[in-house]
Protein backbone atom coordinates (compact mmCIF):
# COMPACT_ATOMS: atom_id res chain seq x y z
CA UNK A 1 0.00 0.00 0.00
CA UNK A 2 1.37 4.15 -0.56
CA UNK A 3 1.70 6.90 0.86
CA UNK A 4 -0.59 9.37 -1.23
CA UNK A 5 -0.49 13.43 -0.77
CA UNK A 6 -3.96 14.48 -2.10
CA UNK A 7 -3.66 18.26 -4.32
CA UNK A 8 -6.82 19.15 -5.59
CA UNK A 9 -8.23 23.45 -4.73
CA UNK A 10 -11.60 21.72 -3.81
CA UNK A 11 -11.96 19.96 -0.81
CA UNK A 12 -14.90 18.03 -1.82
CA UNK A 13 -12.48 16.29 -3.86
CA UNK A 14 -9.68 15.74 -1.50
CA UNK A 15 -12.35 14.06 0.87
CA UNK A 16 -13.46 11.55 -2.06
CA UNK A 17 -10.57 10.72 -3.60
CA UNK A 18 -9.08 10.18 1.15
CA UNK A 19 -12.13 8.39 1.83
CA UNK A 20 -11.83 5.88 -1.39
CA UNK A 21 -7.89 5.62 -0.90
CA UNK A 22 -8.57 4.82 2.41
CA UNK A 23 -11.31 2.04 1.71
CA UNK A 24 -8.25 0.07 -0.11
CA UNK A 25 -5.77 0.07 2.09
CA UNK A 26 -3.68 3.18 1.08
CA UNK A 27 -2.94 6.08 3.40
CA UNK A 28 -2.82 9.27 3.25
CA UNK A 29 -0.49 11.45 4.57
CA UNK A 30 -1.27 15.01 3.72
CA UNK A 31 -2.94 16.99 1.56
CA UNK A 32 -2.96 20.60 -0.28
CA UNK A 33 -5.06 23.05 -2.14
CA UNK A 34 -2.57 24.69 -4.51
CA UNK A 35 0.58 23.88 -6.53
CA UNK A 36 2.49 26.09 -4.04
CA UNK A 37 1.38 24.38 -0.67
CA UNK A 38 1.73 21.12 -2.98
CA UNK A 39 5.71 21.75 -3.59
CA UNK A 40 6.16 22.83 0.38
CA UNK A 41 4.42 19.72 1.93
CA UNK A 42 5.84 17.36 -0.75
CA UNK A 43 9.01 18.38 0.42
CA UNK A 44 8.37 18.37 3.73
CA UNK A 45 6.57 14.52 3.97
CA UNK A 46 7.99 12.68 0.75
CA UNK A 47 4.66 10.82 -0.19
CA UNK A 48 5.07 7.07 -2.25
CA UNK A 49 2.74 8.75 -4.74
CA UNK A 50 1.29 12.39 -5.34
CA UNK A 51 -2.30 12.84 -6.84
CA UNK A 52 -2.03 16.20 -8.78
CA UNK A 53 -4.99 18.23 -9.92
CA UNK A 54 -3.62 20.60 -12.94
CA UNK A 55 -5.93 23.14 -12.38
CA UNK A 56 -5.41 25.22 -9.22
CA UNK A 57 -4.93 28.78 -7.72
CA UNK A 58 -1.76 29.94 -7.39
CA UNK A 59 0.23 27.80 -8.99
CA UNK A 60 -0.90 25.18 -11.51
CA UNK A 61 -0.51 21.36 -10.69
CA UNK A 62 1.84 21.05 -14.00
CA UNK A 63 4.12 23.62 -12.71
CA UNK A 64 4.10 22.32 -9.34
CA UNK A 65 5.36 19.31 -10.99
CA UNK A 66 8.03 20.37 -12.63
CA UNK A 67 9.29 21.74 -9.09
CA UNK A 68 8.20 18.53 -7.36
CA UNK A 69 10.39 16.78 -9.90
CA UNK A 70 13.22 19.57 -9.38
CA UNK A 71 13.11 18.15 -5.40
CA UNK A 72 12.53 14.84 -6.24
CA UNK A 73 13.82 13.14 -9.35
CA UNK A 74 12.13 9.74 -8.43
CA UNK A 75 8.68 11.64 -7.42
CA UNK A 76 5.50 9.53 -8.38
CA UNK A 77 2.87 11.82 -9.46
CA UNK A 78 -0.48 11.36 -11.39
CA UNK A 79 -2.56 13.84 -12.41
CA UNK A 80 -5.99 14.58 -12.34
CA UNK A 81 -7.85 16.71 -15.25
CA UNK A 82 -10.98 17.82 -16.44
CA UNK A 83 -12.22 16.67 -20.00
CA UNK A 84 -10.72 18.86 -22.61
CA UNK A 85 -6.97 19.69 -20.87
CA UNK A 86 -5.39 17.08 -22.74
CA UNK A 87 -2.48 19.27 -24.16
CA UNK A 88 -1.95 20.30 -20.56
CA UNK A 89 -1.98 16.45 -19.76
CA UNK A 90 0.48 15.58 -22.86
CA UNK A 91 3.10 18.77 -20.84
CA UNK A 92 2.63 16.92 -17.80
CA UNK A 93 3.43 13.59 -19.04
CA UNK A 94 6.58 15.32 -20.37
CA UNK A 95 7.60 16.67 -17.16
CA UNK A 96 7.39 13.20 -16.00
CA UNK A 97 3.63 12.61 -14.71
CA UNK A 98 3.57 8.73 -14.35
CA UNK A 99 -0.24 8.41 -15.07
CA UNK A 100 -3.29 10.56 -15.31
CA UNK A 101 -7.00 9.98 -14.47
CA UNK A 102 -9.88 11.94 -15.92
CA UNK A 103 -12.41 13.67 -14.07
CA UNK A 104 -15.20 12.50 -13.09
CA UNK A 105 -13.21 9.89 -12.07
CA UNK A 106 -14.26 6.22 -11.05
CA UNK A 107 -12.76 4.51 -8.09
CA UNK A 108 -11.38 1.68 -10.59
CA UNK A 109 -9.34 4.15 -12.55
CA UNK A 110 -7.70 5.51 -10.04
CA UNK A 111 -6.92 2.51 -8.40
CA UNK A 112 -5.32 0.81 -11.03
CA UNK A 113 -3.07 4.28 -11.81
CA UNK A 114 -1.42 3.96 -8.26
CA UNK A 115 -1.09 -0.06 -9.07
CA UNK A 116 0.90 1.16 -12.42
CA UNK A 117 2.80 3.79 -10.66
CA UNK A 118 3.73 1.28 -8.07
CA UNK A 119 4.98 -1.26 -10.11
CA UNK A 120 2.25 -3.75 -8.97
Amino acid sequence: MANVMVVDDALFMRMTIKKMLEAHGHTVVGEAGNGVEAVKRYAEIKPDIVMLDITMPDMDGVSALKRIKEIDAQARVIMCSAMGQQAMVAQAIQYGAKDFVVKPFEESRILAAIDRVLGK
